[in-house]
């Protein structure tokens, strides 16, 4: 642990005889100390803001730019939690233990979905300086089984360097309906979508309270606010005249709008003139092919994902406009970026509801006219399809979680009026996620502890990019930094590419390389590895030696298995048997029963003191696909939420009045197969369900399970949530019997995406 300084002053036999000692106030407690404010989006392109070539209106956005710096050869790790632990602190994610995203601990080093000890956090390092450190938004950097009420609450914001902390643990969350922690405990919304909430704008004015609060209290203290939006990530979500805004902006469809953008990044300087536009995705299709259908669907969802990111624009500008009338705007570096490249996980036609594509069920798109009006809203889960994502990345190729350009150049924004005297110009230097922190701490003339917490620390390379602010010409002065995610592999060196492209369980060995000469390819379209073959092999020879030096291996391509329970022993799934002591906290998604997993019973023992206690047992999912438990007019229920076609099991006798145990029993097919949905009082049958479609997961966007009431999005329309249960729930039993996962692989052009199609035991 961190040692308190030695006491200076003078102990005598009485307070008349001692001398009293204080340590000295931090040296940032001047006034002068500039504050830092980090904003990260999630899943948006290279091109996706304004001041990066798109017609979507991002004006605040647009202004930090203007009155900035815009990076175009910044890079990150092509995934979420990778890049979020690179950003706070300042190593190569491998390093740290953050291989992929941090839900799953495969047993390896390299993937503990939690941040080593050894490599303090930013959050912790200006905490030590003396400044006050807020998160808000996303974390995602802790494994998560350990995101429940009981913790462990080790690797959660509080305990990595943040006094305050307001928002979601998981990767994604509904929009309307996020499963909110607050600092070391978990909350329900403060508002309905009735009554206009969003997480957007909850965001920003938890931000602007942390900032004002303490403000008013210490004003000289300089403060860290991480600034993590759900935003761009699925699902796509705004109020509904954001949406409304850009009906029939995109009309024109992905392959003019691409063009568009690429014409405004050439005029505009943020691409070399000579770049290319890379050719369509394996797997897109012309616009001009698709069926009036697809174009609709495609269209309402880009309208979405527009609204969603104007909107967030707009809360951007809350935020800034309050530190300019604080006084701060000056004085605080702002750093505004994005953690990889648009997303391809809405698939080829996209989707209203996330799970849809996962499973696949896709929407009916000869049908889609009843669906369009959903989209965006709080009955929805969009995600937009390959084209538009591709657009979003313009000029680049490739996507989200993939090592070209598509996955990992995304756009760099640095704010800093006091700091930065050259405004409005572009930096084309290369620069990478890790490099954030040692440009912060140089600028703020930080050295980082050789040890924080009594752990001694991993080196931070000095790869600060500060030289930049003044030269827009000075070479890049770094040297080479490789990348790997999910078996997918590059390097850069000296303003050389190369960069393989895997396929999910083929030999590494097998791949070919490709070879780009960045500093005169931006958009990677020239090829050059059977012209330039000694530079590919001194390339693939260096990649790696950093894997050596960086904990690389093992390679390992797996990644949406990964999103399932852990098999790390005596975790909370361990035997997949769960005993709940109502009343319990709200069950996050990766906490509640896995119940896609397999057949399972749910056993309640209820009481009830006469016939009119009604409510909810047990729900799991949201408005988009779920399942609930719960008694109304004196009798049992189960509704099964299939992409919002709700079928509803009752009991055909009524409830006992007293205490009874209630049970449902699920079996089925597996996947993708039928089920069936037996409900028994007492043990005795009272009532059956069939299922035509047994889905994998329940709801999306990170929905979890309650009991005793639905909270949050409600798996059904059966009821007005929460519909809390007026009676008492004695206990929940809660056994799953898996079913073999046994899987298949369904081969897109996005990769290797694992979809299981699973048979019973």
């Amino acid at each position: 642990m961190t040692q308190e300084p030695e006491f200076q002053g003078k102990i005598g036999k009485t307070i008349k005889e001692s001398d009293p000692w204080w340590p000295p106030v931090p040296a940032s407690h001047d006034g002068k100390t500039p504050n830092v404010v980090v904003m990260l989006f999630d899943d948006t392109g290279f091109g996706h803001f304004g001041c990066y070539g798109s017609t979507i209106d991002t004006p605040n956005i647009d202004k930090l730019a203007a009155g900035g710096l815009q990076y175009t050869n910044f890079h990150t790790t092509a995934l979420c939690s990778p890049t979020r632990a690179s950003l706070l602190t300042g190593r190569n994610h491998h390093a740290v233990g953050m291989r992929g995203i941090a839900d799953y601990d495969p047993g390896f080093p390299n993937m503990r979905a939690a941040v080593t000890r050894h490599a303090a956090t930013l959050s912790e390092m200006l905490r030590d300086e003396g400044y006050a450190t807020f998160a808000v938004g996303k974390w995602h950097l802790n494994p998560k089984e350990e995101r429940s009420a009981a913790g462990p609450f080790t690797d959660w914001p509080l305990q990595r360097g943040f006094n305050r902390y307001y928002g979601f643990l998981g990767g994604a969350t509904d929009q309307f309906y996020p499963d909110l922690t607050e600092d070391n405990h978990h909350i329900n919304p403060p508002k309905t979508p009735e009554e206009g909430y969003h997480l957007n704008e909850d965001l920003i004015d938890h931000s602007i309270d942390f900032i004002r609060n303490n403000k008013s209290i210490y004003p000289n203290q300089p403060f860290f606010l991480y600034l993590a939006f759900g935003a761009t990530h699925s699902p796509h979500q705004a109020p509904q005249p954001y949406i409304d805004k850009y009906k029939g902006k995109f009309d024109q469809g992905w392959d003019a709008v691409r063009d568009e953008w690429f014409s405004r990044q050439t005029e505009s300087g943020i691409i070399p003139e000579g770049t290319q536009l890379a050719p369509r995705n394996p797997g897109v299709d012309a616009w001009d092919d698709l069926s009036d259908g697809a174009k609709k669907l495609a269209c309402k969802l880009q309208e979405a994902f527009a609204g969603f990111l104007d909107h967030t624009d707009d809360q951007i500008g809350r935020l800034v406009s309050y530190l300019d009338q604080a006084g701060e705007i000056d004085n605080t570096i702002i750093c505004l970026m994005a953690d990889n490249g648009a997303s391809q996980e809405g698939g080829p036609q996209g989707v209203s509801a996330g799970e849809r594509y996962s499973h696949p069920h896709l929407d009916d798109l000869d049908n889609i006219d009843d669906v369009l009006p959903d989209i965006g809203t709080p009955k929805s889960d969009p995600n937009y399809p390959w084209g538009w994502s591709q657009a979003g990345n313009t000029p680049l190729k490739w996507y989200k979680s993939t090592t070209h350009a598509g996955g990992v150049r995304d756009p760099l924004l640095v704010h800093w009026p006091d700091g930065i005297k050259n405004t409005g110009g572009v930096r084309h230097q290369f620069t990478h996620v890790t490099d954030i922190v040692p440009t912060l701490l140089d600028v703020l003339n930080i050295t980082p502890k050789d040890s924080y917490q009594g752990y001694p620390q991993m080196p931070i390379p000095d790869n600060s990019f500060a030289y930049t602010f003044e030269d827009p010409d000075v070479p890049a002065d770094r040297g080479p930094q490789y990348f790997e995610m999910f078996g997918h592999r590059a390097i850069w060196a000296d303003g050389w590419k190369a960069v393989a492209r895997h396929i999910k369980n083929d030999p590494i060995s097998d791949e070919e390389w490709e070879l780009y000469h960045l500093d005169e390819d931006f958009s990677e379209c020239n090829n050059l590895a059977e012209a330039e073959p000694e530079k590919l092999r001194e390339l693939i020879d260096l990649w790696w030696v950093e894997a050596g030096k960086n904990g690389v291996l093992p390679i390992d391509d797996r990644s949406f298995q990964l999103t399932g329970i852990s098999k790390r022993p005596g975790g909370i799934h361990d035997g997949l048997k769960y005993h709940y002591t109502p009343p319990v906290s709200r069950l996050p998604g990766s906490i509640a029963p896995p119940l896609g997993m397999g057949e399972w019973t749910f056993d309640a023992e209820i009481e009830r003191g006469d016939s009119s206690v009604e409510g909810v047992l047990f729900a799991r999912g949201s408005h988009t696909s779920g399942l609930s438990i719960y008694v109304k007019n004196n009798r049992l229920h189960f509704d099964y939420n299939c992409f919002t076609e709700i079928l509803t099991g009752s009991s055909e006798t009524e409830l006992p009045v007293g205490r009874c145990t209630v049970t449902v029993r699920f079996e089925g097919e597996g996947i993708g197969g039928e089920g069936q949905v037996t409900l028994l009082v007492n043990g005795t049958q009272v009532g059956t369900l069939d299922i035509p479609l047994i889905m994998r997961g329940l709801g999306g966007s990170g929905a979890g399970a309650s009991i005793g009431g639905d909270e949050l999005s409600p798996a059904t329309t059966s009821y007005d949530a929460p519909f809390y249960f007026t009676g008492t729930i004695h206990t929940v039993d809660v056994a799953i019997q898996v079913y073999e996962s046994g899987g298949r692989l369904v081969k897109g052009n996005v990769g290797d995406i694992y979809s299981s199609s699973l048979k019973k035991t």
